[in-house]
């Protein structure tokens, strides 16, 4: 654990911060101390992996009980196996104030796409609209979804949640309240880029990947160091995406990251943008490993990896998306990992999403807390995703080597076209980063 935190600052030099045994306790103090209530639907008390605790089903009423014999896609699968479905409400006595709501679901049927559509009503305000749980998680039964709804306002002293089916019955599998959680005292800042200059992103800091289309996710644009897709201006970093021909690429747009100037291992990450919209975008805040070949078992340093279904470096050597966003379903932030023990081709991908309404017109803080003991995954202060070292080895847990930041926006790609074709008429457009910081734990301070 001493290796700490690696940041290259903009002189080009490395600064390595060890962690103290005091240092990785403070990293490793559970988020789940912020719950406030949570409930495994239809079934017994349960203890979550990140240390949240889950009531006997309480404070729920409606539909029937039923149990899964099985689930994929997350590290507490018992806490989805029981709900409840049909007409199903919830009614807590809370103290006013501001919460976090996040919902747990599992489809129990093997039906398709669209066969269970409901809206999810919160203190009398739709906040979720045709949740559709096997289309949100991947078109698949029996796998976990999470949606996190951030801002609740309780100002009678009761927390009320309903369901609205416009095809099948709801279901519901368990729920969590939080308060918001802004970064405790005591991260030290490491490395930043506050984009205060114009023109190029500073090379210090950053390398440009220029790229055919298809290199990785089947993406249909090129990415270029062209001026019109990457720049520095206003205070702002801008990757743009622009629909125009290049090479065997219709669009164009731009991808950068830290790898060799600011390579991390454990701290916080902290990137402030607003992201494009449209149907075919696919902006993208996250991590890859610096050492990709770490605990690649099929290839070697030297071997074309990214895009390579011969070389294993992907996934076995992990990957941390902080923030995803396909604009064919606006407002959709997604927080996941990848590694071999858990990605999409063995359906037990681990993945969490929070739903906002303004992620194209207002600025929010996309942040991931990493320590050796798990991964938390946030905007603004919202907790949305959390991932826990199972303690098994390097299949589930590749996450203790250094990696380095990631800024994209792919147009259109395996997942992006997802949602239907490409919208030509929305470019270009941006996603504008105010800032990208680093911080390490300090052992110092209180927190």
């Amino acid at each position: 654990m001493g290796a700490g935190i690696q940041a290259v600052r903009g002189t080009g030099r490395v600064r390595r911060f060890g962690l103290s045994v005091s240092a990785v306790a403070l990293m490793s103090a559970p988020a789940a101390a912020e719950v406030v209530w949570a409930v495994n639907v239809g079934g017994d008390a349960y203890v979550g992996r990140d240390g949240t605790v889950y009531a006997a089903d309480a404070s729920v009423a409606g539909g029937e009980i039923g149990a899964l014999a099985a689930v994929k896609g997350s590290q507490d699968a018992e806490l989805y196996r029981s709900y409840r479905r049909g007409d199903v409400s919830v009614a807590r006595a809370l103290a006013d104030g501001r919460y976090d709501l996040s919902l747990h679901f599992a489809e129990p049927d093997d039906i398709p796409g669209g066969s269970r559509v409901f809206d999810v009503v919160v203190e009398d305000r739709l906040r979720v609209d045709d949740l559709d749980v096997v289309a949100w998680r991947d078109g698949r039964a029996h796998s976990a979804l999470t949606v996190t709804v951030p801002g609740v306002h309780v100002s009678d002293g009761e927390l009320n949640v309903d369901f609205d089916a416009s095809a099948g019955a709801p279901v519901l599998s368990a729920m969590a309240v939080r308060r918001a959680q802004p970064p405790a005292a005591g991260w030290e800042l490491a490395w930043s880029d506050e984009f205060d200059y114009a023109g190029a992103p500073d090379a210090a800091r950053w390398n440009v990947d220029v790229w055919p289309a298809r290199v990785v996710n089947d993406e249909d644009q090129a990415y270029t160091a062209d001026p019109r897709n990457l720049r520095v201006e206003d205070g702002f970093l801008v990757i743009e995406a622009r629909r125009e021909g290049l090479d065997e690429a219709e669009y164009t747009s731009a991808r950068i990251h830290t790898r060799g100037k600011g390579d991390v291992l454990y701290g916080r990450i902290e990137v402030r943008a607003l992201l494009p919209r449209g149907r075919g975008t696919w902006p993208a805040i996250w991590m890859l490993p610096s050492d990709p070949f770490r605990y690649a078992t099929r290839c070697e340093k030297g071997d074309a990896w990214q895009g390579s279904a011969e070389c294993d470096a992907w996934p076995n050597s992990g990957e941390i998306d902080i923030m995803e966003h396909v604009g064919y379903r606006m407002g959709h932030v997604h927080g996941t990992v990848h590694n071999e023990a858990y990605y999409w081709a063995n359906q037990e991908q681990r993945k969490g999403r929070v739903i906002l309404g303004d992620v194209d017109t207002a600025f929010h803080v996309y942040a991931l807390e990493w320590s050796p003991e798990r991964l938390d995954v946030f905007v603004d202060d919202t907790l949305y995703f959390t991932y826990v070292n199972e303690r098994d080895g390097w299949r589930s847990w590749p996450y203790d080597h250094p990696f380095h930041v990631i800024l994209n926006v792919a147009v259109g790609g395996t997942w992006g076209r997802a949602g239907g074709p490409i919208d030509d008429s929305v470019f270009p457009q941006k996603m504008l980063v105010d800032y990208v910081r680093v911080y390490s734990p300090d052992a110092g301070a209180d927190r």
